[in-house]
């Protein structure tokens, strides 16, 4: 039975096909596997994933399974798991072991779903390779010699690869969704507060969100629940009025992506009322403002938690580099970062007045070579780190909900990913019409 599908594994063991022991065991071997040929895996659960299984057959036994009795899962190696090694994707933590589930994990196992391993993650979730000197890069499950995307790379590579169905990333200022675009997969970021932060190592703690990927929407769907985040039990998505936003300045995407944008909102518009979004300075400065935010409140974070001394002789050089650059910051420019995005939250709010939901690219190019610094997009050329989050960084910083759904790949090539991105608190309904563009799309999917 494959574990692509965490409704068709579910239905498997509920009907008892298939057992939550061999259900597991197959995820725990296919992480194994990726964990060697994609370094998606920083640890892997074996002992603990098979007594839960065990747990999880007593438990159809008896006719008393939880909502997701027996499914396995991956949870990012920045996310605190109780007795199971995470170390943040950094040296600095090797060994570290933590006592108590963040809130998110507890969430899911207390509705029966089994972790089995750790996925990696850029250093402290500060860049969008999952790259590292030490522990290895991450690797692309679509093209090995390109980047999953970050920080929550390790986990889209895992679902990308087979390994798991579902899990839980972070994502602030587009980790959940890049990386899931990258590797073909679904990414969603909620509300921003809609799931705890509570044992989530801190990035920068006023954009940071806890996230969800899925091999489609429906994973997404089934893990989202336990929150509260439900699809509601209407046919209101019918009427959505979508907004499109081809690119965001200063890079226009790429020819390829481009043309998988517009085809797909062709193929929206026999169904959909879609418009033009005519506000073209309406991300100005945003993606600055973005940057001076994380670079402040990242830095206070690791300067509250470890010495110089420590941080010189733990942590990569890009991180200890970011360090050293945020001293030169004044509480001016945060300051400043911070009334800007005041001010685009509130233009972000108006315009969706006229909009119930915004279509854009999550990227505007597909997945750069490993060790790749810079990519030419078009025009222009800049960072890496640049390229992959401008398009959805601004969602954090207004901190709107925005999934991220794989779009038909052309010629053989890499797969595009279209970002829908919804009002704060419309979780459920962001998701429902995520699962709506998803079938009218799906035709054109590979399987």
């Amino acid at each position: 039975m494959s574990t692509h599908c965490l409704r068709a594994a579910r239905a498997a063991l509920a009907a008892g096909r298939l057992t939550a022991t061999a259900l597991v065991r197959q995820a725990l071997d296919r992480a194994e596997a990726s964990k060697q040929s994609l370094n998606a895996f920083a640890a892997i659960d074996w002992d603990r994933a098979l007594r839960a299984a065990a747990d999880s057959d007593q438990r159809y036994a008896q006719g008393r399974p939880r909502a997701l009795e027996g499914l396995p899962i991956g949870v990012k190696d920045l996310i605190d798991t109780r007795g199971l090694e995470t170390r943040y994707g950094s040296r600095a933590y090797l060994g570290h072991v933590p006592a108590c589930d963040a809130d998110v994990v507890r969430t899911l196992a207390e509705c029966g779903a089994i972790v089995v391993g750790k996925t990696t993650t850029h250093e402290f979730a500060w860049g969008v390779s999952t790259a590292h000197p030490e522990f290895g890069d991450t690797r692309n499950p679509l093209d090995r010699t390109r980047m999953p995307g970050g920080s929550s790379g390790g986990m889209a590579a895992a679902i990308g690869d087979g390994a798991v169905a579902a899990g839980l990333g972070t994502d602030t200022g587009g980790s959940v969704r890049i990386p899931a675009a990258l590797c073909g997969v679904a990414g969603f970021k909620p509300t921003l507060g809609a799931l705890s932060t509570h044992g989530v190592f801190p990035l920068a703690p006023t954009l940071d969100h806890p996230g969800l990927l899925g091999r489609c929407v429906d994973d997404i769907v089934l893990l989202a629940a336990p929150f509260g985040i439900e699809v509601p039990d209407s046919d209101a998505w019918v009427s959505a009025r979508l907004g499109i936003v081809p690119a965001i300045a200063p890079i226009a995407p790429s020819h390829a992506v481009d043309a998988s944008f517009r085809r797909a909102v062709a193929t929206l518009g026999a169904t959909f009322a879609c418009s033009a979004v005519d506000d073209t300075t309406l991300f100005d400065g945003v993606f600055g403002a973005f940057a001076r935010i994380v670079l402040a409140e990242g830095a206070v974070e690791h300067w509250r938690r470890h010495t110089p001394e420590r941080i010189a002789a733990g942590y990569m050089p890009e991180t200890a580099e970011r360090l050293q650059a945020a001293r030169a910051l004044v509480l001016g420019d945060y300051a400043d970062a911070q009334q800007l995005r005041l001010r685009f939250t509130a233009r972000l709010q108006a315009l969706m007045a006229r909009h119930d939901y915004l279509l854009l690219p999550t990227c505007p190019c597909h997945a750069p070579a490993l060790q790749a610094a810079s990519v030419q997009v078009g025009d222009w050329r800049g960072s890496v780190r640049e390229a992959l989050m401008t398009y959805t960084a601004p969602f954090n910083v207004a901190g709107f909900p925005a999934i991220s759904i794989p779009l038909p790949a052309t010629d053989g090539g890499l797969p595009a990913a279209l970002q829908i991105v919804a009002r704060p608190g419309d979780d459920g309904a962001l998701l429902q019409i995520a699962q709506q563009i998803e079938g009218l799309l799906a035709p054109a999917l590979p399987g």
